[in-house]
C-alpha cells in the first residue's frame, strides 16, 4: 500500500547566518514554533508554519537572483503582514505589487534569505 505522502514536498530547510536571529524573527512577524537540534538546526512544524522544516548554520542564503526557488507565504491582510515583517527586523527588497491572481511583497529574513508574501485580495 503506498503512503500518502510518497513522492510529495515533505520538508524544507534554509540556511541561517543567525538561527537565533532567523527564530526570533519568524516567532514574532508569522508566530512560527521551533524545536532545537542542538546549536546548528531548528526545525519549524507544519502546524505553526505551514509546512515542516528547519533552518540550518551556514553562511549563505537564498535569493531568486541566484536561481533559488521562492517560498511565498499566504495572508488575509498584506499591509499589515508587511508591517509585522519590518516590524520583526526584516528588509522589504520588493514593495507590494500586483501580479496575476492578487498582490504580493518580497523580504529578506536576518540571514538574508528571500521569501514572499502574497494576498488574493
Amino acid at each position: 500500500m503506498r503512503n500518502a505522502q510518497h513522492d510529495k514536498i515533505n520538508y524544507v530547510e534554509f540556511p541561517a547566518k543567525d538561527i537565533i536571529a532567523s527564530k526570533a524573527f519568524f516567532n514574532q512577524a508569522f508566530n512560527w514554533q521551533f524545536t532545537d537540534y542542538g546549536p546548528d538546526y531548528s526545525a519549524f512544524s507544519a502546524a505553526s508554519a505551514g509546512l515542516e522544516g528547519g533552518f540550518y548554520s551556514a553562511d549563505v542564503a537564498t535569493s531568486t537572483h541566484s536561481g533559488s526557488a521562492l517560498i511565498v507565504l499566504f495572508s488575509a491582510d498584506l499591509a499589515q503582514s508587511q508591517k509585522k515583517v519590518e516590524a520583526a527586523g526584516g528588509c522589504i527588497v520588493k514593495d507590494i505589487f500586483l501580479f496575476p491572481g492578487g498582490r504580493r511583497f518580497h523580504f529578506t529574513d536576518p540571514s538574508g534569505n528571500e521569501f514572499a508574501v502574497w494576498s488574493n485580495s
